[in-house]
């Protein structure tokens, strides 16, 4: 295994091979028929008809503009954009599997017209189940354990070959274009964001990490570091050697990461403080890194909701 912060921290095959069960259990995804359209209270909301994929399987994806998107553009306004994931939870409680949602549209709604935040659009790239955890485990981490760890955690745990980078693909080689071709969009890295919640957290810190020329800033709430259910060192430890020499320099780029107290967050704590560390390492300071702690709050698209106001406008704030 390779060293982290140019230590000697290796760890044995036992340390790695998780049981099935260790899996993450939240957010819970959705079933993979994609759901009704999602109606949203500000704005437009547009569902996207995509060509097929060469990387990974068919999936919805959503596109929401401001209310004054249309004249704007058509005064040369150029937006913000910011991919999220688990799209299917992002807009309407009423079409979600638990009836929960991030009504994120509304938090930024009302920031932009507060003036806290510039002009952008959200895309939301909805998750297939069956795929969320090999697709949102970052794949270049597993080249951070040895031959024997790597082997175990891919049968017992992801159970299925790692498509992060095959998923990453797609977002930056197939739907940005789209994207980019079809709405008034700032195509830049500084007006390029990426923001996911557990699993869509890890992945969200890995998109910037693998393109930075493209991702100018990402949020992770509820970032999953233990990559399990369970405390484990295996996982974190590849997570950690993987930020260590990949975390893009801090010029350029903005990193948000929060977790709450209770339940599943509740494992967060220690592996977030680590985290913490090796990005204060890399020269982020102040003005490109925000790491919250929210003590009360569960593993849930409610207190994502809640405290999303925080991770906008750092990203996204004027």
């Amino acid at each position: 295994m390779k060293s982290f912060a140019k230590t000697c921290l290796c760890l044995s095959v036992l340390s790695a091979v998780l049981p099935a069960s260790a899996a993450p259990a939240a957010p819970a995804p959705s079933a993979s028929a994609a759901p009704a359209a999602a109606r949203v209270t500000v704005g437009k909301l547009e569902r996207l008809a995509l060509a097929p994929s060469k990387f990974v399987e068919a999936r919805p994806v959503e596109v929401w503009v401001p209310g004054d998107y249309a004249e704007k553009a058509r005064a040369g306004k150029r937006f913000q954009v910011l991919y999220m994931h688990d799209g299917q939870m992002l807009f309407d409680s009423s079409t979600t599997w638990n009836k929960t949602a991030w009504h994120v549209h509304e938090t930024l709604a009302r920031l932009m017209r507060e003036g806290k935040v510039e002009d952008t659009i959200i895309v939301g790239v909805f998750n297939i189940a069956q795929n969320r955890y090999f697709e949102y485990f970052p794949e270049k981490f597993l080249d951070e354990m040895t031959p024997e760890a790597r082997a175990a955690f891919v049968r017992d745990g992801l159970k299925h070959a790692p498509e992060a980078d095959d998923y990453l693909r797609f977002l930056v080689q197939e739907l940005k274009p789209v994207i980019d071709a079809r709405y008034a969009t700032r195509t830049d890295a500084a007006g390029t964001f990426i923001m996911g919640s557990s699993m869509g957290g890890l992945i969200s810190v890995y998109a910037m990490s693998e393109y930075p020329q493209v991702f100018g800033g990402a949020a992770g709430l509820s970032t999953h570091w233990p990559g399990t259910g369970r405390h484990n060192a295996a996982l974190p430890l590849a997570a950690y050697n993987y930020l260590n020499h990949k975390l893009p320099p801090p010029q350029g780029h903005k990193l948000y990461q929060d977790h709450g107290g209770v339940g599943l967050d509740a494992l967060y704590a220690p592996y977030q403080t680590l985290v913490d560390q090796i990005v204060r390492d890399k020269g982020y300071t102040d003005a490109h890194y925000l790491s919250k702690v929210y003590p009360a709050d569960d593993h849930n698209e409610k207190a994502w909701a809640e405290r999303l106001e925080a991770p906008l406008v750092f990203l996204l704030g004027k």
